[in-house]
């Protein structure tokens, strides 16, 4: 994983958009790979002056968009994972973001999480978990997505773990703002 992420970072700055830079990056990847590990990765470049958001998905979860009080999946194609197969190639897909518009980027280890009877958390939940409040924070989303997960687990062992971003788009008078 940190392999990969090195490798998106160089790639990054050298390539046109995040299809390229993922498909760059699983070249670098399947070509030294003997441990046939493999990782998911969602890229979203976001152009701050427009809200333009050019993705590519390579095997992970679904980013989810909450839009004027409602969040809701973004289900896009996926692509293959990194890792997985030589010669992948990833299709980007745009989010145009509206002000007040937020994404929230979660693991698996969000709607995988599981109860002492097996039980996962599971996407519905966590979707209800991101309405509760939609127009709190994203400091706040993270916490309450992360205090529902706890309470709904109760204390069983988990096997992997709670990564998630929430972020809300200002608009283009705030990124103006923010860069003065």
């Amino acid at each position: 994983m940190m392999a990969s992420k090195i490798l998106i970072q160089s790639y990054a700055l050298l390539c046109k958009g995040a299809g390229e830079v993922l498909s760059k990056t699983n070249e670098a990847v399947c070509g030294n790979n003997q441990t046939e590990m493999f990782v998911t990765v969602w890229l979203g470049i976001l152009e701050i002056s427009s809200g333009r958001i050019t993705a590519a998905n390579a095997g992970h979860e679904y980013p989810v968009l909450e839009r004027k009080g409602q969040f809701s999946l973004l289900k896009k194609r996926h692509g293959l994972v990194i890792g997985g197969m030589e010669d992948a190639e990833y299709e980007e897909y745009t989010i145009d973001l509206e002000p007040g518009d937020k994404l929230f980027l979660y693991t698996d280890g969000v709607p995988e999480a599981t109860d002492a009877q097996d039980n996962m958390f599971g996407l519905d939940r966590m979707l209800d978990a991101l309405n509760q409040d939609p127009y709190t924070t994203p400091e706040n989303t993270l916490r309450n997505v992360h205090r529902v997960v706890n309470s709904f687990v109760a204390g069983a062992e988990q096997f992997d773990d709670l990564t998630m971003l929430c972020l809300e788009y200002k608009g283009k008078k705030q990124a103006e703002s923010a860069r003065k």
